[in-house]
């Protein structure tokens, strides 16, 4: 099937930031007593909505957080993302080559995306055509947020190609009838093959797999 949009996850696909969230998260939940190492907190978390990372956290704690500890968390994050985020590499010589629409459809809420893009410039690329799993109250692995942004900009699920990094979000391009390309590193790539991703390992391969 021909390609008519290219649907793009952002952390760990346009930005450069699974490290550096999951790092403010482990050097956060470190002082209620969780020790969690960085690679570890990856594994677990992502592509993972909010609630579910809250509910780990919990569990292995064995007690509740604080109320306002996802606020925290993510004024954590927005600042350690204005100082030190940067764009996947390669990212911004694939998007210079792609000749076809595009839109990002991430699980994280709209201000965290905007604030994302707007560090690595990339925003200008994506404005208007940003979509979160907060709008539709849905989230990854189920296919909602994909056919509500394919949906919203006229192209039926079938001449979609999702770019993805992580199991949930293959599992739910999946569900949607859509071609998934899951951008990975060696050690993961076999995780996400069987999940239904054509797998490949640098942005400057990208255009030529559309």
């Amino acid at each position: 099937m021909q390609t008519e949009l290219v649907i793009f996850d952002c952390d760990g696909v346009l930005v450069d930031s699974e490290t550096l969230g999951n790092r403010i998260l482990v050097e956060f939940v470190a002082e209620f007593g969780l020790i969690l190492k960085l690679e570890e907190a990856i594994l677990l978390f992502k592509g993972c909505k909010m609630a579910d990372c809250l509910a780990v956290i919990e569990q292995r704690l064995g007690k509740k957080m604080p109320q306002d500890f996802v606020t925290q968390l993510r004024t954590r994050t927005a600042k350690a993302f204005e100082r030190e985020l940067l764009p996947v590499q390669g990212i911004e010589a694939a998007l210079d080559k792609i000749n076809l629409p595009i839109c990002v459809a991430s699980s994280g809420p709209i201000e965290k995306i905007k604030l994302a893009l707007r560090v690595t410039n990339l925003l200008p690329r994506f404005e208007g055509r940003i979509f979160s799993s907060y709008e539709i109250g849905s989230w990854k692995p189920a296919p909602d947020l994909f056919l509500y942004a394919a949906k919203n900009l006229g192209v039926n699920a079938q001449f979609c190609t999702v770019v993805e990094d992580s199991i949930l979000g293959v599992r739910a391009g999946i569900a949607a009838g859509m071609k998934v390309l899951g951008y990975s590193s060696k050690s993961e790539a076999i995780q996400l093959e069987k999940c239904g991703a054509r797998v490949f390992y640098s942005m400057y391969e990208l255009p030529d797999l559309l």
